[in-house]
């Protein structure tokens, strides 16, 4: 990876989407996991900011647009500065 990218399931579990990475990596090798519109099918695939990926998550669709790439999983609020929501409210 370079500077300016991140692997997919770090991504995914520094921005606080699962609790665990493993969970992060099961996510996207499952192919449930989409970048820019393209079916994901490994964990080490890298995001770049400006990328949208699309997933399932507790029962619906979310559509993020990453903004910034955490250099660590820290508090919720610093996790959500990373990523814009997509996803229309229900």
């Amino acid at each position: 990876m370079t500077a300016d990218s991140l692997r997919l399931d770090k991504f995914l579990w520094f921005a606080r989407f699962t609790k665990h990475r493993g969970d992060a990596q099961a996510m996207a090798e499952g192919r449930h996991l989409r970048i820019d519109g393209r079916v994901i099918d490994r964990a080490h695939a890298a995001v770049r900011v400006g990328n949208v990926l699309s997933f399932p998550l507790n029962d619906r669709v979310r559509v993020i647009r990453i903004e910034a790439l955490p250099g660590r999983r820290g508090p919720a609020g610093e996790a959500r500065g990373c990523y814009v929501e997509l996803t229309p409210e229900p």
